[in-house]
């Protein structure tokens, strides 16, 4: 009986955890490791592509995407948002400000989630008359090798759903470019 209610107790407490609903942010065994980078080509120009990133934050959010991005407060080049993401177990939930550099940088920093740090940016880059979307960071975790342990896990839905972001914004701009 203790044995199945500390079996619940962990599956419970492992939910929690990959839903951003409690994080370890003690400064206490930080393991950081770089997430990307990433590279996308896109068939269109630099601006086009800054804006189909930017639009959603700066700008209304589209229904199509309000289950996925709610924005808590707009600046001019700085937003507060919550970001809800579907992963193995339920739904993450990330809260993070997001900068804007036009036309060539978006910065993402976490406020709350499922580690304690990340840090990532999309970088634009012309070349010829496409775009070369870069993703890149960092995600670091507490704890030395459960830290580390929970780290790869984290790391590796966080790159599966930058990749599923990063082809919706070049299917998006490549739509754009096209009318």
């Amino acid at each position: 009986m203790l044995a199945l209610a500390a079996s619940l107790a962990a599956r419970r407490l492992y939910r929690l955890f990959a839903a951003g609903a409690i994080t370890i942010d003690l400064g206490v065994g930080r393991t950081v490791r770089t997430l990307g980078p990433v590279r996308v080509l896109i068939d269109a120009p630099r601006d086009l592509v800054f804006d189909v990133i930017a639009a959603p934050y700066l700008a209304r959010t589209p229904r199509a995407l309000e289950r996925k991005l709610q924005v808590w407060e707009r600046g001019s080049d700085m937003v507060l948002a919550a970001h809800f993401t579907p992963v193995k177990c339920g739904l993450t939930t990330t809260v993070e400000t997001v900068r804007f550099d036009r036309p060539q940088r978006v910065v993402f920093r976490i406020v709350r989630g499922p580690v304690p740090h990340v840090s990532e940016s999309f970088g634009l880059k012309e070349v010829d008359d496409r775009t070369e979307l870069t993703w890149e960071g960092e995600l670091g975790t507490d704890l030395w090798a459960f830290g580390a342990w929970w780290g790869a896990r984290v790391a590796r839905s966080w790159t599966d759903a930058v990749r599923a972001s990063l082809r919706e914004i070049a299917a998006e701009a490549e739509r754009r470019a096209k009318d």
